[in-house]
């Protein structure tokens, strides 16, 4: 780059105005996918892993469970079921899904549908609560049960694979940023609830992780790696004491149930060993409409994960996922819908958004790490005493977590950008409409709903209703729907479209085969990849 104009200007010097060099893996990640920690360090951060998708495994019963006509008990038995589910599909994803240390958790994509079957006119008229919860909690099990098939069908089918075969990092950008920023209303907003709580936790964690490494020079990273164990164990036992101090006494209820340590109802309604097994709640029970509602909710669950494994894959220090591994994924993520329905844990489940930002916080990408919080699932929620005890943490706590770990995921999804041409008025036309609307569209939906109780979309066909309210109430789903259609569509041959939309970059990882580290990090074992191979 030479100064115009008869040497008037002197050449600036080359390393100054050089952009920073594209990157296919995210460097300067301490542990990638085949690497394992040493076993003490897994053991660790695989407990940090459990106690991070604890949060969304207690809120989703919670607030699902005593609608249903459930009491305390229920909602232990709930939990601990959920627990069991996910760490069963944690383990199924992490050997034969898409081999990412992704963990497979609750999901609030599923928390509408299932509002929708609690308000069916079939259950208004059932006097006992017990009988209610069970009724209800089947009509849940058949819509899940039914719902799963769409994944299941569009994952192993290969369908997925050649959807996402045209998905470029221009149409990954809000795909994968709303995958975490569109979260926000689980983030400050929960926070808030019990500020002097949750503030706290967000302060400390960003200290612990972000300042003390830098002030303290420890010969291995402890404070960053293990922030989340350091952090909620502080403000754990300051809740404890503000708790057991009095601190909430004339407090009003809601102020009690968010702050208090207590309050739960967990740990006294808890079995000490119960074992979860499928149809513990009586036998299923199908209504078409409902599993259409259900359905739509798999449909969206399906597109956030997407954007989620995008952005595991990439704190992973992996590859880019090849269309194949992606829709195989997304084949047992069905298969893990299914198992919610057999079980009953009243919500489907997609990836975990705040596991995969707590990959990026710990630096650890190890796959072994979250087989062993998937162990620490299983084991918890079979010995539900203990389980308990670590479940009843307060809210406001896990919500002052993901602040963090969601614009972590966020933050990953605007990475992508380094493909794209950031010049090209196609590009800036795309990314910022999708992005605008992907906000703006659910923003509606939501606050419709908020007003009115009930959607935007509102025909004499509930089934209809719910269908077109989920998909237009999911962040991720509206802005990756808008910007691969219009990714795709406008004027996308010309070859220096292609460099701008950055899917020159992602050629060789379209098929399993084109790049050799796609082996390393996707091929199944115990050599399965005889019986299915990956295309």
């Amino acid at each position: 780059m030479a100064g115009g104009g008869g040497g008037a200007a002197p050449a600036p010097k080359a390393d100054e105005l050089v952009p920073h060099p594209v990157k296919d893996q995210l460097p300067n990640v301490s542990y990638c996918i085949t690497s394992p920690p040493p076993w003490p360090e897994a053991i660790l951060l695989g407990f940090q892993h459990y106690l991070v998708m604890l949060g969304t495994s207690v809120i989703i019963p919670t607030a699902l469970v005593p609608q249903m006509g459930g009491g305390n008990d229920e909602k232990a038995r709930v939990v601990q079921t959920l627990l069991f589910v996910a760490g069963i599909n944690t383990l199924l994803q992490s050997f034969f899904g898409t081999r990412l240390p992704a963990v497979i958790g609750g999901s609030y994509t599923f928390v509408a549908p299932t509002i929708s079957i609690i308000l069916a006119g079939r259950y208004s008229d059932i006097a006992d609560p017990h009988r209610k919860f069970l009724r209800i909690m089947r009509g849940t099990q058949g819509a899940l049960i039914v719902a799963s098939t769409l994944q299941i069908i569009i994952g192993f089918s290969g369908l997925w694979r050649n959807v996402t075969r045209f998905l470029s990092p221009l149409s990954a950008v809000p795909l994968v940023s709303l995958a975490g920023f569109g979260l926000y209303e689980l983030g400050f907003p929960a926070v808030a609830k019990c500020v002097e709580i949750g503030l706290p936790t967000i302060i400390i964690l960003i200290v612990i992780s972000q300042y003390l490494p830098h002030a303290i020079h420890a010969e291995k990273p402890v404070f960053d790696r293990f922030a989340v164990i350091f952090s909620v164990t502080i403000v754990w036992l300051y809740a404890y004491f503000l708790t057991i101090g009095g601190a909430y006494k004339h407090a009003p209820p809601k102020t009690q149930t968010h702050c208090r340590t207590d309050r739960s109802g967990l740990v006294g309604s808890a079995p000490w060993i119960r074992v979860p097994y499928p149809f513990q709640w009586g036998a299923p029970s199908f209504d078409a409409g409902e599993a259409f509602a259900m359905m739509a909710a798999a449909f969206v669950g399906l597109v956030e994960s997407t954007g989620t494994f995008i952005a595991v894959s990439r704190y992973a220090s992996a590859t880019p996922l090849p269309p194949s591994v992606l829709s195989r994924g997304i084949g047992w993520q069905g298969i893990g819908i299914l198992l919610d329905g057999l079980f009953g844990t009243a919500s489907g489940s997609t990836v975990s958004v705040e596991n995969a930002g707590l990959l990026a916080l710990t630096r650890v990408g190890s796959r072994r790490v979250v087989q062993i919080s998937a162990g620490f699932m299983i084991f918890f929620s079979i010995l539900g005493k203990f389980g308990a005890v670590f479940a009843s943490i307060p809210a406001p706590i896990f919500a002052a977590l993901y602040c963090l770990f969601f614009a972590y995921v966020g933050s990953c999804g605007l990475s992508f950008l380094q493909f794209c041409n950031l010049n090209s008025f196609r590009t800036k036309f795309i990314l910022g409409f999708s992005l605008f609307m992907g906000l703006s569209v659910p923003q509606y939906f939501k606050e419709y709903t908020a007003v009115a109780s009930y959607g935007p979309v509102h025909t004499g066909a509930r089934w209809f209703n719910d269908i077109i309210n989920v998909i237009f109430s999911s962040e991720p789903f509206v802005a990756g729907l808008v910007a691969f259609f219009l990714d795709n569509t406008l004027h996308r041959h010309n070859s220096a479209i292609r460099k701008d939309r950055g899917y020159h970059w992602w050629d060789k990882f379209r098929s399993f085969k084109t790049d050799t580290r796609s082996e390393e990090f996707y091929s199944l074992p115990f050599n399965l990849n005889k019986f299915f191979p990956s295309v």
